[in-house]
């Protein structure tokens, strides 16, 4: 039976690529899931996680993800395309320290995605109102535009 090949990239760098994989072990929204030689091709949503990988010869290896896609094609090739992705030897200081600072980001992005929206519609409002001042009660400057011959 073949090994597996797995392939990690970044948006800048190949975090890893590796030829001798035995099995794997990634997390999905669903859960933990393994995939041996000879899996199914599959396409999935990675959660902020750590990929786990055990080589022909027994070492294992480990890397933390902030989410991403991962791909199994033609039973034997494995790609994952994250966002961010830190190796380690180490994977309880991969779970207790770089899941902890991915998941915090993940909130911050959310939190600044949240404002953005907020100030984007804040402007679609103030627009509006220059735009059809009729349609605004209380607008200081609709009977100001309203005068003007260039209003429609």
């Amino acid at each position: 039976m073949n090994d597996l090949s797995l392939i990690i990239t970044t948006p800048t760098a190949v975090a890893a690529r590796l030829t001798d994989i035995r099995h794997l072990r990634a997390e999905d929204a669903s859960g933990a899931f393994g995939i041996w030689p000879g899996h199914a091709d599959l396409l999935t949503a990675l959660a902020i996680s750590v990929i786990n990988w055990r080589t022909s010869d027994g070492r294992e290896g480990h890397c933390a993800v902030r989410g991403g896609v991962l791909t199994v094609r033609d039973g034997v090739q494995i790609a994952v395309a994250t966002r961010e992705a830190v190796l380690g030897d180490d994977l309880r200081a991969l779970e207790r320290d770089v899941l902890v600072r991915f998941r915090r980001n993940l909130e911050q992005e959310g939190e600044a995605r949240s404002g953005a929206r907020r100030m984007h519609l804040a402007a679609i409002r103030h627009i509006l109102t220059y735009l059809r001042p009729d349609r605004r009660a209380g607008n200081p400057f609709a009977s100001t535009l309203d005068s003007r011959e260039d209003v429609p």
